[in-house]
């Protein structure tokens, strides 16, 4: 049996050593070493072995081509980067003046330039802040505007978003009080004054963005709320800081700014097309507020969401805000292009989603590559990894949320798998 300290002076293993990490590589090595005492494989193959079982890299994240058809996909990281964002994220991996002037030689504010980008692309905010998720920025209101207080929320927004987590518990973890008004389909804005008192923090108006109440319904729009005295937050969810034409019918932060909500919170992962991260806009005493609360630190985000949210807001058009804007008969070109090089290959036409908890209920038409069903798990199994979803029997791989410069590497990994 060769000992493990001549197995990882093999020139390839020094190599992927040097790459992986030592631990990782010798956890490998004797892996093999146990096949061979096992008898699975001959005592000289242990070295081949260890090489073929070697990963690509240090961490056992897979890179994924999404071809779900859903352009927010929470279970595949929800926005991918941009080019720019991406370089943005590996310079900020190095020493760098996150929070230094380099001028004076002495400290500056954390993440000026993320704050004046996102300042900028939202002029209708007094003040801006980041936080690590858009719960950590509600989060951060409860604890700053009402400790021991009320907040007054409709009852058709008592929202549970992913993994079971519901804004109503959140919000009271911070020892807050909620003080529900109207019912789940119907609120006026009668009902939120008659709640209103000396108590009251600020109403807080949530948009329901992973689900639709239809029918008999009625909700107050923030520029009624705006009304009250006291704060209005408005909670807009996805991320948009503008209004986008494919999505009339979804919030902005800018719309919500200026219909007179003191404070907004959104994500910065998901219609934003950026990192994930808590964005926060208002009027700038309530922010400059929020950003000086104890518990801001705890919140605060990191070099690399810093530097990823600069490039987002200041570079070219991201993934995501391609994928909305994509046209259709450039998917079809696409599609027919890619079904003319695999034997049994369909164009289909269909339906793709938003995601990411936003936009509910809208279809975005679209185009797909339609496989049998039988290919839905070798592709997951390749390398890359290929998602498509399945529909009546069909595997179908949406082309709205690939990236055409990802086409050949669809090609290559749905020719393996057919193969």
């Amino acid at each position: 049996m060769p000992r493990t300290d001549v197995l990882l002076a093999h020139p390839r293993l020094a190599e992927a050593e040097r790459v992986l990490g030592r631990a990782l590589v010798k956890a490998v090595v004797t892996d093999a070493q146990d096949r061979a005492r096992a008898g699975e494989i001959e005592p000289e193959q242990v070295a081949e072995h260890a090489i073929a079982a070697l990963p690509t890299a240090a961490t056992t994240l897979r890179p994924v081509v999404n071809a779900t058809g859903v352009v927010v996909h929470t279970n595949l990281g929800r926005a991918p980067l941009s080019r720019a964002a991406l370089d943005a994220v590996v310079t900020a991996g190095r020493a760098t003046d996150v929070e230094f002037d380099l001028a004076t030689g002495r400290r500056a504010r954390r993440g000026r330039g993320a704050m004046a980008a996102l300042a900028d692309a939202v002029p209708a905010a007094g003040g801006v802040h980041v936080v690590n998720n858009n719960a950590a920025a509600l989060l951060l209101c409860a604890l700053t505007l009402a400790p021991g207080r009320e907040i007054v929320i409709s009852r058709g927004e008592l929202v549970e978003i992913g993994d079971g987590f519901r804004i109503p518990e959140l919000l009271e973890s911070a020892g807050a009080r909620l003080r529900e008004v109207g019912t789940t389909n119907r609120t006026s804005l009668r009902d939120y004054s008659s709640a209103l008192g000396p108590d009251t923090g600020f109403v807080l108006k949530v948009h329901p963005s992973n689900f639709q109440v239809t029918g008999f319904t009625a909700d107050v729009p923030i520029r009624e709320l705006a009304t009250l005295d006291v704060p209005v937050v408005a909670d807009i969810g996805s991320g948009l800081l503008a209004p986008h034409p494919v999505l009339p019918d979804e919030p902005d932060a800018t719309t919500a700014l200026r219909d007179g909500a003191d404070l907004v919170t959104a994500s910065g992962d998901k219609l934003l097309g950026g990192p994930q991260a808590g964005l926060l806009l208002g009027s700038a005493d309530l922010v400059e507020k929020l950003r000086r609360h104890p518990a801001a630190r705890a919140l605060r985000v990191d070099k690399l969401t810093l530097a990823a949210l600069e490039a987002t807001l200041r570079g070219p058009e991201p993934p995501v805000a391609r994928a909305l804007g994509a046209d259709v008969a450039e998917l079809r070109r696409r599609a027919e292009a890619l079904a003319a090089r695999v034997p049994g290959a369909e164009v289909v036409a269909c339906a793709a989603a938003v995601g990411g908890g936003g936009a509910p209920g809208v279809e975005l038409p679209s185009v797909a590559v339609s496989l049998p069903e039988s290919c839905a798990e070798p592709l997951r199994s390749g390398s890359p990894a290929v998602v498509g979803r399945v529909e009546r029997g069909r595997c179908l791989l949406d082309l709205r949320t690939v990236d055409p410069a990802d086409d050949e590497l669809l090609l290559a990994a749905v020719r393996a798998c057919m193969s």
